[in-house]
């Protein structure tokens, strides 16, 4: 059993893509693989994240999509789940969110819990998305770039992470779209020289342009003998 939590460092820098492309190559290697959403918005009773994972994975929803167990917390404004819970007068339901984690966790091998854009991102008005995910006690895998800013970022989530006792089991560098060549040359250095300060796995994998057919990208690295 094995639960990895992926962040973005930022939102729109294609979190979403990577979830799918992990559980693609996993689930081409034979692995037991779902994905879930630790909390979706911007969707109206449905997930359009685990719906483009299933299409990547290329399989149809799996019955705990069906069950709600996938995505147990819906929200339909785009915003942070604190404000998105707060629009339509509920409460984000943790507990909800942790008997889904557990439930589907003994049915596969690999679960990839996708959260709702970065680490500082609020699920209420007192937690946070990386102190629950430390609560989980789940792996941390992220996913950045090139773009202007993104190291600043970078930096700040292996050192919230760290400062909670989390482990950063892998980077995914996302390489489209494309940024200045110069930053592009220099970032994965930076990103591997601060997971190394704070004894993380100096491990990054590249994301090409994802487009049709979809590219078969190795995440071994990451997974270890799972993937194998």
């Amino acid at each position: 059993m094995s639960v990895y939590f992926i962040s973005g460092i930022d939102t729109d820098i294609g979190k979403s893509v990577a979830v799918g492309m992990m559980a693609r190559d996993l689930h081409r290697r034979g692995v037991r693989v779902i994905t879930m959403k630790l909390v979706q918005t911007g969707n109206d009773g449905f997930s359009e994240d685990l719906d483009k994972h299933r299409a990547m994975m290329g399989v149809p929803p799996f019955p705990e999509d069906k069950a709600g167990l996938t995505a147990p917390q819906i929200f339909r404004f785009p915003a942070s789940p604190h404000l998105a819970a707060l629009l339509e007068k509920r409460e984000l339901d943790l507990d909800a969110i942790r008997r889904a984690v557990t439930e589907v966790s003994k049915r596969y091998d690999v679960v990839l819990l996708e959260g709702a854009g970065g680490l500082a991102v609020p699920l209420t008005e007192e937690l946070l998305t990386v102190d629950f995910a430390a609560e989980l006690g789940c792996p941390l895998i992220l996913v950045t770039s090139g773009r202007l800013g993104s190291l600043n970022h970078t930096i700040l989530s292996i050192e919230a992470a760290a400062s909670r006792g989390m482990v950063v089991a892998g980077t995914v560098y996302n390489r489209y779209p494309a940024a200045d060549p110069t930053i592009d040359a220099d970032s994965p250095r930076m990103i591997r020289k601060y997971l190394k300060r704070h004894r993380m796995p100096e491990v990054l994998v590249e994301l090409p342009k994802v487009g049709e057919p979809l590219p078969d990208v190795d995440f071994s690295a990451i997974f270890g003998e799972t993937a194998q």
